[in-house]
């Protein structure tokens, strides 16, 4: 999945149909060293719906700072870092922003 950052916590997401959803970067969290990104879907057109939670591996290229946010294809991996992020309090999770 390809972003670009819209401004300081939007983000266009582009899913594997080539659709752009826009989210809001909620919250990194850091599991068996590797940081996963908490993305919430903003939906501009139906705000009565609960927005969708949306969680994807962040992954860093060191030799030109940028930042790219990866679909969790291992379904083990997706169910242990959404298991941990579940067990934490909700507190914790905004303490790391």
């Amino acid at each position: 999945m390809a972003i670009e950052e819209e401004n300081n916590n939007i983000i266009e997401v582009t899913d594997e149909d080539g659709s752009i959803i826009k989210c809001e970067l909620y919250d990194i969290i850091e599991f068996e060293e590797k940081q996963y990104a908490l993305l919430i879907e903003v939906d501009s057109e139906n705000s009565e719906e609960e927005p969708e939670l949306v969680l994807m591996r962040l992954i860093e290229n060191g030799d030109s700072d940028e930042v790219f946010f990866e679909t969790i294809e291992d379904d083990d991996e997706f169910e242990r870092v959404q298991a941990y992020i579940e067990s934490l309090p909700e507190e914790d999770i905004e303490d790391e922003e």
